[in-house]
C-alpha cells in the first residue's frame, strides 16, 4: 500500500518511479515502427523493381528475354542491345532535339517565373490575388486536355513539326509550377535582408541580385529539376505536334520506333530506355545536395 508523505499526499510505490531503460524504450519504439518500415520497404520495392527490370533486360540476350522462365539476373550479359539503340537511325538527332527543347523550356520558365514570383511575393498591386488564383488554376488543370487546342493553334499558325512550338508548349506546361514554387522560396527569405542592403546603399535591383538571388538558388535548382524531368519525359505533345518532319522528333517518340513486322525489339527498347534515363539521373545526382541545402544560413549580418 502507498504511504502518506508530510504533505498528506500518497507516495507512489518505489517500483512505479523506476525509469525504463533506454534500450527497452528504443526496442519498443522500433517495434511500433515496424509496420511503417515494412510498408516503406514494400513501396520502395514496388517503385524500383520496374526500373531494375528494364536495366537488366537491356543486358540480357534475346533468347533470355523471350524465354518462358524469367531470370532476375543477366546470367550472360551482352551490350548488343545498346549497340542497336545507339546505331539506330536518328539517335544523335533525336537526342539533340530533346536537349534543345528541354533546356530551352526550363530556362525560359525560370526567367519568367522568377520575375512573376518577385512581383507576387515582394510587391502589392491591384489584381495580385486574382493572378495567384489563375496560376494555381493553371497548375491544377490537366494539360492533356489541351492537346487538341494546341494542335489547332499550331496548325493555324504554321507551327506544326517545329521544335520551337514544342519548346513553347513545354514552357507553358512548367511555368505555373515554377511560379508557385519560387514564390514559396521567396516568401521564406526575410525581406529585412533586402532592406538592410538598401540601407547600405544598394538599389532595389542590386539588393535582389546580391542578397536575395543567391539565397534563392535552392529554389531555382529544385524547380529546374522538375521542369527538366517534365519536359524530358513528355510524349503526348511531341507525338501530336510533330507529324511529318521525322527529324524533329524527340527521344520519347523515338523509343516507340523499335518495332517491326515481327514485333517489338524489347532488348533494344530497354537499352534505349536506360540511355534515355541517364540524363535525368545525372541531373538529379548533381543537384540533390544543393536543393536540400539551407537557404538563409549565415545570411544575417553580424
Amino acid at each position: 500500500m502507498s504511504t502518506l508523505t508530510a504533505t498528506g499526499k500518497a507516495a507512489r510505490p518505489e517500483a512505479s518511479r523506476r525509469k525504463v531503460p533506454a534500450g527497452a524504450r528504443t526496442g519498443r519504439r522500433s517495434l511500433r515502427r515496424l509496420p511503417l518500415n515494412l510498408a516503406a520497404l514494400f513501396t520502395l520495392a514496388l517503385t524500383v523493381f520496374p526500373v531494375y527490370w528494364m536495366v537488366i533486360t537491356a543486358f540480357k540476350p534475346t533468347t533470355a528475354i523471350q524465354s518462358d522462365t524469367p531470370s532476375f539476373l543477366p546470367l550472360h550479359p551482352t551490350l548488343a542491345h545498346f549497340g542497336t539503340a545507339v546505331h539506330a537511325d536518328g539517335f544523335g538527332t533525336f537526342w539533340r532535339n530533346s536537349l534543345t527543347v528541354t533546356l530551352g523550356a526550363v530556362l525560359m520558365s525560370l526567367v519568367v517565373a522568377l520575375l512573376a514570383a518577385f512581383a507576387v511575393g515582394r510587391m502589392r498591386w491591384r489584381g495580385r490575388r486574382a493572378f495567384i488564383l489563375l496560376v494555381f488554376t493553371a497548375q491544377m488543370a490537366p494539360w492533356e486536355a489541351l492537346l487538341i487546342p494546341m494542335y489547332v493553334i499550331a496548325r493555324d499558325t504554321d507551327m506544326l513539326d517545329k521544335l520551337s512550338m514544342l519548346t513553347l508548349v513545354y514552357f507553358m506546361t512548367t511555368l505555373p509550377f515554377t511560379i508557385v514554387t519560387l514564390r514559396g522560396f521567396l516568401a521564406a527569405i526575410p525581406v529585412e535582408l533586402e532592406e538592410a542592403a538598401q540601407v547600405d546603399g544598394c538599389t532595389r535591383p542590386q539588393a535582389f541580385r546580391r542578397v536575395t538571388f543567391p539565397l534563392l538558388a535552392p529554389g531555382l535548382l529544385s524547380t529546374s529539376l522538375f521542369g527538366f524531368i517534365t519536359a524530358w519525359n513528355e510524349f503526348a505533345f511531341a507525338n501530336t505536334l510533330i507529324i511529318k518532319n521525322q527529324d524533329a522528333r524527340t527521344l520519347p517518340v523515338w523509343l516507340s520506333s523499335f518495332s517491326n513486322v515481327f514485333g517489338t525489339d524489347w532488348g533494344a527498347t530497354m537499352a534505349a530506355s536506360s540511355l534515355f534515363m541517364l540524363p535525368v539521373l545525372l541531373v538529379f545526382l548533381v543537384l540533390q545536395n544543393r536543393v536540400t541545402s539551407g537557404m538563409t544560413a549565415g545570411a544575417v549580418k553580424g
